[in-house]
This record gives structure tokens, sequence and C-alpha cells, in this order.
């Protein structure tokens, strides 16, 4: 811009020269936003060349959406133009998702045959702001937890919901059928009830502690892969690699629950493996499991877009040796990893009896 530039301009040609109307730069300097350069004897505003520039910038800004306080705020020096344009596309990202969202839903309901009785509520949910979604689902699992200890309530209700910013058809679908079910007041108190039932009280509550939870998030993460590896390839539950992963399993899971390490506590845990087939499918097909927290991970995991949580495992309870995700079937997998446990424990009580033939002392377990 030339600032050396000394002509001024009346108020018709800086209108004509940046884009504006006459009554909109009057505002302007009404406002004390740009002041016009000099008045004419007759009361004519004249305008100069950087006055122009900034009429010219505040139209560019307007045409961003920018408020007017915004402007002042800027022209004023009292905020910067990096930070304003930050903001406004902060909220052109979320106006261009909310269209995109918009989108999604009229091809939706092109699709379908008869979208007038769903028009209304598919318009009112899945287009609701974020905000709404997570007020509703926070709402939704402070009731349905409101009987579990606080860090419980958080693990099971940790499935959040994101709609994509495109969703398909079935997200949608899911989205709507989750957002009618988190409404309705009996599948509330099912799940409630179920929650309540299942981790409130007796081994659940026990299971449901923060340190047992961690246990079986470290052992799924590192022990029991490799279990799972060493019976995949062929290795015998009496392997010492196997029965030494059997062993420190025991022996972490013993350590977290506080119980004493004896016979009846090796046996108890062989045995939960040689069941744990049929606990697998009691879960999965548990009626109240299905209809209240099960069918919510259902849907959070389509409209995810994820695999079903339970998938895996159902996968695991009816593949054959080299079906489901872990290439594991759990009637084949559970008896080895209980003749490992059972391995470890003799091979232990061996030992013991070798350092109490040879020392005339009992080695206790370690």
């Amino acid at each position: 811009m030339d600032t050396t530039d000394s002509t001024l301009y009346t108020i018709g040609e800086a209108a004509h020269r940046t884009g504006l109307s006459v009554s909109a730069i009057r505002f302007y300097s009404d406002e004390g936003i740009v002041t016009p350069t000099r008045l004419t004897s007759a009361g004519h505003r004249l305008y100069a060349v950087e006055a122009i520039a900034k009429l010219d910038f505040i139209r560019t800004l307007r045409e961003l959406g920018t408020g007017l306080e915004q402007i002042r705020q800027v022209l004023a020096g009292e905020t910067t133009l990096r930070y304003l344009l930050a903001e406004h596309l902060d909220v052109v990202e979320r106006q261009a998702a909310d269209l995109r969202t918009r989108r999604s839903v009229l091809r939706a309901l092109v699709r379908q045959e008869s979208p007038e009785e769903r028009l209304g509520l598919m318009s009112r949910l899945v287009t609701m702001p974020d905000a709404d979604r997570q007020r509703l689902i926070a709402e939704f699992w402070q009731e349905a937890g409101a009987d579990l200890p606080t860090e419980v309530a958080e693990r099971v209700g940790g499935a959040q919901p994101r709609l994509p910013e495109d969703p398909t058809t079935a997200q949608l679908e899911a989205w709507i059928t989750l957002a009618e079910l988190l409404r309705d007041t009996e599948f509330r108190g099912a799940t409630r009830a179920y929650l309540r039932e299942t981790y409130g009280s007796g081994p659940g509550d026990l299971v449901s502690t923060a340190p047992v939870q961690d246990l079986i998030a470290a052992a799924g993460e590192d022990v029991m892969p490799k279990l799972i590896a060493a019976h995949a390839s062929g290795l015998s539950p009496d392997d010492p690699h196997a029965r030494e992963l059997a062993a420190r399993l025991v022996h972490e899971t013993v350590d977290v629950v506080g119980a004493a390490l004896d016979d009846k506590v090796w046996e108890s845990i062989a045995s939960g493996f040689r069941r744990m087939d049929r606990i697998a499918q009691e879960v999965l097909h548990d009626p109240g499991y299905v209809a209240t927290h099960g069918r919510y991970l259902e849907l959070v995991a389509t409209i995810n877009g994820e695999p079903s949580p339970d998938a895996e495992l159902e996968a695991a309870s009816v593949a054959g040796a080299t079906g489901g995700a872990s290439g594991a079937k759990l009637s084949e997998l559970g008896p080895w990893l209980a003749e490992a446990v059972l391995a470890a424990k003799d091979r232990l009580a061996a030992k013991d009896r070798i350092a109490v033939k040879d020392r005339g002392v009992r080695t206790p377990i370690r």
C-alpha cells in the first residue's frame, strides 16, 4: 500500500473501491471503527487511501463471518489477525463437518423407501452437536453406573460412540438406535440392574477392582499372547517355556488378589481354564448382557466402524484351530492352559522336594 498517497476520496468513491455500501461505511464511521480522514465544510466525509485499505480489510473479515467487536479488537491491536483467523478456521471446519453429516443423512434418507417416518428423528439426533451427543452418553452412564464404584463405572462405560464425518447408512442407523435406547427408561434401568448384579457384589466386585483389571490388561498384552503362541506352535504344556509362562500368570494373579499360593489355588486356576470355552459362551449369550451392556457395545462398535467387541471371543469359541483373531480355539486352548498350570505346579513341587532333601529345610514357593 502506498502510504504517501495524499488523495482523499468521497464516501461514494470509497464504496466503489471497497465493495461496501455507502450505508455500511457510514455505520463503521459512526461506530468509531474507521473514521473519515477529513470532513468538508459541508460535512461530507472524505477518506484517505489508508482508511480505504482498512475498509477493504473489514469487508474481507465480514465475509468470513467476523463479528463487529472482533473487528474492532483487531484494528485496535487488542488481538492478532492470526488468532482471529484460527478461530474462524475452527468455526468453518465445524460447519463443514456438520454439512458432511447432513449430506450423509440425506443420502441415507434417499436410499430408504419410506423416509418420511424417520426424517424428523434423523434430523434431530444425527445432526445434534458433538457436545449434546457427549452429554447424552454421560447422562446415561451417570444413571446406569450409579451403583458401581467410580473406577468400575469408568471402565464399563469406556466405549464411546464417535460418529465419523461421512457415516454410512449402517452407522447412522446404529447411532439412531443407540440414541433411542439411551433415552429409554427401561433400557437404562435394565442396564443398571445388570451392571449392579455383575460388578457390584460377589466375585464380580473383586474382578472389577482396579488391580485385577490392570492384571487382566497386562496379561492380555504380555503373558497370555505368549501362552497362545506357545500353544499354536505345538509346544507341549509340560515344555519349560509353557510352564514358566503359566507359573508367571498364576503368581501375578495371586499377588493381586492377595491369596495364599497353595494347591487349591493352582487347581482353581486350572479349572477355570478348562471351563474357559463354556464361560465365554455363557457370557456372550447371557440374556441380561445381550440386551443391555452387550447391545450398547455392539452399537458403539458399528458407529465407530470397529469390529464387535464380542466377535473375537465368539470366533475363538466356535472356530477351528486356525479360526478366531488369535488363531486359537478356546475348547482346545483352555485345556492346554490348564495342563500348563498343573505342570508348572508339579515342577515347583518337585523342586521343593529336592530342596528339602538336599538342605533339610523347606523352600517357600516364589
